[in-house]
């Protein structure tokens, strides 16, 4: 199917964010996800099912801001963990979604011993 059809498409943030979430969570060393902590409160650990919480998504002139919110585990270095986050997102938004990627910001809320 070759032929264009003229029109826009409409990507839901929570599209992107189950996407985003689940490229998060196949990162060797991320634990889980937590939600955004605002007045510097202890991260709780997100189940698998609410891994979107973990995700805020913005956009900007230049396209999609992803903000993340990461629990990492113990013992792993946190830049190396931090950049695959950061390229497991950009690929799953380049190739799944094929929107415009402005910045992607890794936040570390803690450190967790795996079980």
């Amino acid at each position: 199917m070759s032929e264009k059809i003229s029109g826009d498409l409409h990507i839901a943030n929570e599209v992107l964010s189950d996407v985003i979430g689940h490229a998060v969570t196949q990162c060797y060393g991320v634990v889980g996800m937590t939600s955004p902590t605002r007045a510097g409160s202890i991260a709780k650990l997100l189940p698998a099912t609410r891994l979107r919480r973990g995700v805020v998504v913005d956009t900007s002139e230049n396209g999609v801001v992803v903000d993340l919110y990461v629990i990492i585990e113990y013992g792993t270095n946190i830049n190396v963990v931090s950049q695959n986050v950061v390229d497991a997102v950009t690929f799953a938004i380049n190739e799944y979604i094929q929107v415009p990627l402005d910045s992607v910001n890794v936040h570390v809320e803690g450190v967790k011993v795996r079980r």
